[in-house]
C-alpha cells in the first residue's frame, strides 16, 4: 500500500508481529520554491539596559535559589548523618551497659558458687580433721 500526501510518497515496505517499516520518498523541490531554514540566523532585536539588568538580576536569583537549595539538601544529609550516628552510639552503649550488666552478674554468681566451694571443702577438711584426731583419743 503506498500513500501519497504533496511531494511525500510513503510505501509499506514489510509487516512483521513485532512492527512494520515504511519508505519515505521526498519529491523534488520546486525552483522557485524557499527553504523552510534561513541560511544564516535571525537578526536579534537590541536589548535595552534594563532588560539586560533585569535578566542579570534574574539569573543572580536563579542561582541564589539553586545555591541555598543545594545548602538545605547538604544540611538535611549532615542532620540525617548526625541522627544516624547518635543512634549508633545510643545502640553501641546500650549494647555496652547490657554486656557490663550480665559480666558483673556472671562475676558475681562465679564468686558465689567459690565460696560455697571453699566452705564446703572447709567443712569436709573440717569433718576429716575431726574423725581422725576422734580415731586417736
Amino acid at each position: 500500500m503506498a500513500s501519497s500526501c504533496g511531494d511525500i510518497l510513503v510505501k509499506e515496505i514489510d509487516k512483521r508481529a513485532s512492527g512494520q517499516a515504511f519508505e519515505v520518498i521526498l519529491g523534488a523541490p520546486a525552483p522557485d520554491a524557499k527553504g523552510e531554514f534561513p541560511l544564516s540566523p535571525p537578526k536579534k532585536k537590541d536589548l535595552s539596559l534594563e532588560e539586560i539588568q533585569r535578566k542579570l538580576e534574574a539569573a543572580e536569583e536563579r542561582r541564589k535559589s539553586h545555591e541555598a537549595e543545594v545548602l538545605k539538601h547538604l544540611a538535611e544529609k549532615r542532620e540525617h548523618e548526625k541522627e544516624v550516628q547518635r543512634k549508633a552510639m545510643e545502640e553501641n552503649n546500650n549494647f555496652s551497659k547490657i554486656a557490663e550488666e550480665k559480666l558483673n552478674q556472671k562475676m558475681e554468681a562465679n564468686k558465689e558458687n567459690k565460696e560455697a566451694l571453699q566452705a564446703a571443702m572447709s567443712e569436709k577438711f573440717k569433718e576429716k580433721r575431726e574423725r581422725k584426731l576422734g580415731a586417736f583419743l
